[in-house]
Order: structure tokens, then sequence, then C-alpha cells
């Protein structure tokens, strides 16, 4: 696979995310910076979960997800919101990267250690300017045109890269703490025992023993590296295989509230209806 060497910028604007996608695709190594400003992103990438959800209306919360591609990966789509997406995605490939860095004698050793690392991850609120950088960025004046126009949205997206960058930074030397490989290969194995114990009913502290870390490191280490808690994780997986069911097998919705672990039918349609912005009668073959 080609590796691009320039940077890029994407970007969607009121489409829907709820068609069916059952494509695997190839990505090269880069690093990423994902401006969502209205709806939901749920993909997958070497088998690790990403949600991010921005919300609409009332409920809208613009997010940045900040994250590194170290090697190539496999990357699916979970399109699993019925609200229409508003984002930008702009990506550097590593080479870009690498070279940016050569033509500094001050790189930033948190930046470093960050593209260091295969799937890291950063998700921080949209600043009102970050958000300014975007609508920019989605609707260019209408006098540009050609190279002019892209001039201009690489010239906003290299903003907001910059900003990025600089949160990145902040957030490293806020949390000295942050965690290393070793406590990433942890969660990966929380999370690895969670999805094969999900009929289960467990607790904390049953997990902390499975894995060998203290109760205290798998939640604050498990949230760093997932954007979720434990038992959050746990509800999410169990809501996607319920909706799943109802979509495959044609379950009913009380079969698909009790394999979720809710034993309230209506409990489970507004939990459900949360995560999938529909209730599950709409999901059901």
């Amino acid at each position: 696979m080609d590796i691009p060497q320039h940077l890029f910028v994407g970007t969607v604007d009121g489409e829907p995310n709820c068609a069916p996608d059952a494509s695997i695709y190839e990505i090269w190594p880069k690093f990423v910076v994902m401006v969502l400003l209205q709806g939901a992103q749920h993909f997958v990438i070497d088998d690790s979960p990403f949600r991010v959800d921005a919300g609409c209306g009332e409920d809208n919360r613009p997010v940045m997800l900040v994250l590194n591609v170290a090697r190539h990966a496999r990357l699916r789509f979970v399109n699993d919101s019925r609200i229409p997406l508003r984002k930008v995605m702009i990506s550097a490939p590593h080479p870009w990267m690498a070279w940016l860095m050569r033509t500094r004698d001050a790189s930033s050793s948190a930046l470093r250690d960050f593209l260091s690392g295969h799937l890291s991850r950063l998700s921080l609120p949209v600043s009102g300017q970050i958000r300014q950088l975007a609508e920019q960025i989605l609707a260019p004046p209408a006098t540009m045109e050609g190279e002019v126009r892209s001039l201009y949205r690489n010239s906003r997206a290299l903003d907001i890269m910059c900003l990025a960058c600089m949160a990145l930074s902040e957030q490293v030397e806020e949390e000295p703490r942050r965690p290393l490989l070793a406590s990433r290969r942890r969660s990966e194995k929380v999370r690895d025992f969670l999805l094969d114990n999900l009929d289960r009913t467990l607790t904390i502290e049953e997990i902390a023993v499975a894995v060998g870390a203290s109760v205290s490191s798998v939640q604050r280490h498990f949230k760093d590296h997932f954007g979720m808690t434990v038992f959050e994780f746990i509800r999410r997986e169990r809501l996607a295989q319920a909706c799943l069911s109802l979509e495959q097998e044609g379950v009913t919705i009380a079969q698909a509230a009790y394999a979720a672990g809710y034993a309230d039918p209506a409990n489970f349609t507004v939990a459900f209806k949360r995560v999938y912005g529909v209730p599950p009668k709409l999901k059901r073959r």
C-alpha cells in the first residue's frame, strides 16, 4: 500500500451514518485529528473499539479525537447512529510527521511519545477556536476555488493540528502518570477478558484478579485507553450483541433485554435508544 506524502483534509457535512457497511479498510500509518461537531462515530481498528459521540440539539457536545496509527492496520465502521454527521478529518502520514520533527531542534517529547504508540489516543472537548476553524473548513468562502480553496482548507487544518498538539503536551504535563506500554497491554487484557465473559455478572474485584492488577489501576487505565469505564464498556458491548440479535435473528425485545442484562425491557429500551438513537423495535427484522 502506497503511503501519501501530504496532509489530507476530509469533511462530512450532514450525511447519515447508519447505512450497512461490512467493508474492511486497510489504513496506513498516520497521525489523525478528528473534529466531530455532530453525530457519533463507532469504529474498530485492529480489534480495538472506538466511539466518538458529539450528540446533537440540546445534547450537542463537539469532541476532538487525536489518534496515532503507528503501523498498517485494518479499519471497520459500525454504522449505528441516525444522527447526521458533521465532522472534519485531518490526517498526516508518518513520513510527513517525521520530516516535520526533524526540521525542528526541539520537537515535543510528548508528541514523540504519542507517535511511538500504536492507537495512542486522546479525546478532548472542542474549544471555540477549533470549532470556528472546523466550520471554516466545512464551508470555505464561496469566492474561493481550486488551489486557493485547497490552501485555505489546509491552512485551517494545520491550525487545528497545532492546537491539538498543544493540548496533547498540556495533557501530559497535567497527568505525569499517563499510561505506558505495560498499562496499555493490561487494559487490552481487561478488554479481552470482558468480551469473553459478557454473559456473566462480573465485579471489578474479579476483573482485577483475572488480569493481575489492582482495582484502582484497572479502573484508571481502562478509561484512559478506551474512553469509558469498565462497566460502560460491558453495557455497550451487551447492547451491541442485543442489536445484532434483533437485526439478524429477530429475537423479541424481552429476549434482547435479558441477553443484555436488563431485567426490565423498558430500561433496556431507554439504554438502547440512548446509544443507537432509535428504539430496539426499529432494529428488529
